[in-house]
């Protein structure tokens, strides 16, 4: 039977074989590839090689000594081996890039590396090659575990999920993320490229996947009408999907998000009206607010022309309350899917309230576009704390997609503001004041 630290010594090799395998699949030339030597290093050095000579993992005989010596010998012990592992992990990882390019038609050919063959239902390799748009950036960069999950009991639906490499100390964040029509949880990862913005926040990001039984399009069903004790609605099956991750996942329930695009951006909208003590804060692309549309053509209607104003007292308190979650909101002014004016109707309903509001204060600034890039005009909202409480990114010209996003995936605009990175900025600003119930 093994012991505490047996047990221990054997998860903690486990720990430097994955990251061993995910290093060796990662470009040498990418800064990421510094971080994570950097992460296996302090990983190697909990494992302090014996200083007899015999092989790294293996306990020597006990035999007393001082705190100090035995301190300064571990020291000294371990980092001459990490130096060598160092130089022997940079020339195997070169070594596979090498092999990885030469592998390629396309970029032996000069052209654009991209998976281009991925489909939605196809969960992504861990620590996959980093593939480069035209204009160098990283695009669909892969440094922790993303695939798909397993079954959750009582949530009944397909998601994938993307759990960072460099997570901090304790619970970490958790950002739900909402796919729009025609679009699956991989291809919104991808195109997004939100799971490269989490890997640098700490952030595990989680992508329920609509099913085309419950719509033909995989749309959210958003319009339908919403009842929190409908158990099989698609609200209350993302809300219990949450929630078990947040369990698996040592999540921290102060600081849960949720975003959308589209359908997902109005479904998201729809889970903070109903479930305003388990997210933080929302941020909707493209998307409608609440409680707008009640069936399939007032769905279309809002859709073509935007929504009606509704008088506070036709509102419930459960939507009078939700209106005050900090909420994010971006949208083309050329969008021709969804009507731009339903940006206007989520940043009015979502700004300060009260003293709050008495005592913050509102800014807007238009950034003119530049060369390959999109001008937008950010409007803000702030509360007597001085965090933005809600903010408006209208992006000129722009149409129906994700802006700054991944321009060889669908429904996504390359040449916009990154969306992504604004949205979790944003995110990470607030937090519940209590916990769940």
């Amino acid at each position: 039977m093994q012991t505490s630290p047996q047990i221990e010594q054997t998860r903690r090799r486990r720990v430097i074989r994955r990251l061993l395998d995910e290093l060796a699949s990662c470009d040498p030339d990418d800064d990421a590839y510094e971080r994570k030597l950097e992460l296996l290093g302090r990983r190697i050095a909990r494992r302090v090689p014996p200083m007899d000579g015999s092989a790294p993992g293996h306990a020597t005989a006990a035999r007393p000594r001082a705190a100090g010596r035995r301190s300064h010998q571990a020291a000294a012990g371990w980092q001459p081996f990490w130096r060598r592992q160092r130089a022997r992990l940079a020339r195997l990882g070169g070594a596979m890039m090498n092999l990885i390019r030469a592998a390629s038609p396309v970029h032996a050919a000069g052209g654009p590396r991209h998976p281009s063959h991925l489909r939605p239902d196809v969960p992504v390799a861990d620590g996959a090659a980093c593939p480069t748009a035209p204009d160098g950036r990283r695009v669909g960069r892969l440094i922790g575990r993303f695939g798909a999950g397993q079954a959750a009991e009582g949530a009944d639906c397909h998601y994938m999920l993307y759990e960072p490499a460099f997570r901090t100390a304790g619970p970490a964040p958790l950002l739900v993320m909402l796919h729009g029509c025609n679009q699956g949880a991989a291809e919104f990862a991808a195109g997004t490229r939100m799971n490269e913005v989490a890997e640098d926040s700490g952030v595990v990001v989680l992508y329920p996947e609509q099913s085309m039984g419950a719509h033909a399009l995989r749309c959210w069903n958003w319009y339908a009408l919403q009842d929190v004790s409908n158990s099989a609605g698609d609200a209350a099956l993302i809300a219990r999907l949450t929630r078990r991750v947040m369990q698996d996942q040592d999540i921290d329930p102060a600081r849960v998000y949720i975003a959308g695009m589209s359908a997902g951006g109005a479904m998201a909208a729809v889970l903070a009206r109903d479930y305003p003590g388990l997210f933080a804060a929302l941020g909707v692309h493209s998307g409608i607010a609440a409680g707008r549309a009640h069936d399939a053509l007032s769905a279309m209607r809002i859709m073509a022309s935007g929504p009606d104003k509704l008088p506070q007292d036709l509102l419930s308190p459960t939507e009078q309350g939700a209106l005050r979650l900090p909420c994010i909101v971006f949208h083309g002014d050329a969008d021709t899917t969804v009507h731009p004016s339903n940006a206007d109707a989520l940043y009015a309903a979502s700004g300060p309230a009260g003293d709050d509001a008495a005592s913050g204060h509102a800014s807007s600034e238009a950034t003119p576009p530049g060369e390959g890039q999109r001008g937008y005009t950010r409007s803000a909202m702030f509360g007597a704390s001085g965090v933005s409480r809600s903010e408006r990114w209208i992006i000129h010209g722009a149409g129906h997609a994700w802006t700054g996003g991944d321009g060889m995936q669908p429904h996504t605009d390359a040449s916009g503001p990154d969306a992504s990175r604004q949205m979790m900025r944003f995110f990470l600003q607030h937090h519940l004041n209590s916990k769940i119930s």
